[in-house]
């Protein structure tokens, strides 16, 4: 039994044969390959990209898919998340996808071996299906290879759960990455760290913005989202006439995050990333409760 709590559970032959796999699929719808298998989706937080992506992905490849909202479920009557659980398994799914504030929450599901668990966003921790698929989005504009390449992530990093999966997995696939980010939005890493983006356009082949989570921030840093705007949004302006792919995971702030202009830019694959993440998720899938 295999499962995806964070891409560190992949082999170096496994994310090939997921890039290798959701190249194939993007370019040929495959055949029902999981028409047998059920999975249950369990949502503690919510989300629009995610758990559509895997829902869509699931029923390509012929799986039945239940999902349970945990507002409505036993949790809410004292019942423990790891008996919610078990419960469910014992209805014998053939995979839970699973998306928590805790950042252990997948990690201790997986521990029970009960079926397989795929993280579909923890904490701030964790997002390995989003890092996946933004390393397939990097990969296919570059016609294959990522290494060298220089990736900045702009935004609140400290919080993102998709920065620190990210970051990661592009350092493990050989590239540099670089963290724009106000003093408080910024992790403590090893990896060099900018507070003006200006500092970073000429460096980097890509930039990853992120949202910016003001309401996660006890303590005030601007006074409100045009401020922050007026530092870290990515604009035409800044950008220019610089070759330089634009990633955000979703959802994007339209004019804090990136400017209006950039998000009809050709450089912007946001709807890309959308569209990459159904056929990487179905590579998942197949990975996962078909190949392993």
């Amino acid at each position: 039994m295999q499962h995806l709590v964070d891409t560190n559970d992949l082999s170096d032959s496994q994310i090939r044969q997921l890039l290798d796999d959701t190249a194939r699929f993007k370019q040929q719808m495959p055949s029902q390959l999981l028409r047998d298998k059920l999975l249950i989706t369990l949502f503690f937080e919510p989300s629009t990209r995610t758990r559509s992506s895997f829902e869509v992905a699931a029923k390509r490849l012929g799986a039945s898919v239940v999902h349970l909202d945990p507002s409505r479920s036993s949790t809410n009557k004292g019942e423990s998340l790891e008996d919610t659980f078990a419960n469910l398994c014992a209805m014998e799914p053939d995979g839970v996808i699973i998306r928590h504030s805790d950042n252990q929450t997948p990690g201790l599901l997986a521990d029970m071996e009960m079926t397989s668990v795929i993280n579909a966003g923890a904490g701030n921790y964790a997002h390995p299906t989003q890092a996946l698929l933004d390393l397939f989005t990097m990969r296919e504009h570059f016609g294959g290879d990522v290494a060298g390449k220089t990736i900045a992530i702009v935004g609140d990093i400290v919080s993102s759960r998709v920065a620190s999966s990210g970051i990661r997995l592009f350092r493990r696939m050989g590239m540099n990455v670089l963290l724009v980010a106000p003093e408080q939005f910024m992790p403590q890493s090893d990896l060099p760290q900018f507070e003006r983006l200006e500092d970073v356009l000429d460096k980097a082949d890509v930039i990853m913005s992120l949202r910016a989570q003001l309401e996660r921030h006890a303590k005030p840093l601007f006074d409100d989202y045009a401020e922050y705007a007026r530092h870290y949004c990515i604009t035409k302006e800044r950008l220019a006439d610089r070759d330089t792919l634009l990633l955000h995971p979703g959802p994007v702030m339209r004019n804090i995050d990136i400017s209006d202009e950039m998000l009809s830019d050709p450089r912007c694959k946001v709807l890309e990333q959308v569209k990459n993440g159904v056929y990487m998720r179905m590579a998942i899938l197949k990975l996962l409760l078909l190949d392993a």
